[in-house]
């Protein structure tokens, strides 16, 4: 099983199959508008327009923490719309923790272990271009962060 098995609903109802992304590294990130980390959506976008379209970025609602996003799937996509011009993918609302996680989430536990379960808004999971977990980055790692860079530069053979 790879991360190319799984799917995900757009924030507009879509399906969005993972496997479409085969051949690019994804990074996925559990998000939320009423966030300290926030500002990350800038980062995130920035990170989509460097890379163009041999990295996608996918961004993953989530109101597990802190009650952080809170809205509906409409209003998230006006306020990361309005406030951080976000042109990457972004999911329905998800759980990323607990018994309801979404099963990527899941996977990527059962792939690299505690490392893998997003403490926070805005954790980061790299999937590599053949599916696989590459890395995984705490809240707090900024989307300018060098070792990101690093780690997404790697899969792209860079």
């Amino acid at each position: 099983m790879s991360a190319h098995d799984f799917e995900f609903t757009a924030i507009d109802g879509q399906p969005i199959r993972l496997a479409e992304f085969a051949g690019k590294p994804v990074l996925i990130v559990n998000t939320a508008s009423k966030c300290g980390l926030t500002p990350q959506y800038a980062g995130l976008q920035a990170l989509s327009e460097k890379y163009g379209g041999r990295l996608v970025v996918l961004g993953v609602p989530c109101n597990d923490f802190g009650g952080q996003e809170p809205g509906t799937e409409a209003e998230i996509k006006k306020f990361c719309a309005t406030n951080y011009k976000v042109g990457f993918p972004m999911t329905s609302k998800n759980a990323v923790v607990g018994a309801g996680a979404h099963p990527l989430y899941t996977w990527a536990v059962e792939q690299a272990g505690e490392a893998a379960v997003p403490k926070w808004n805005f954790h980061k999971h790299l999937i590599g271009a053949d599916g696989r977990l590459a890395a995984t980055f705490g809240s707090k790692v900024a989307p300018s962060d060098p070792a990101l860079a690093a780690a997404i530069d790697a899969e792209l053979g860079a």
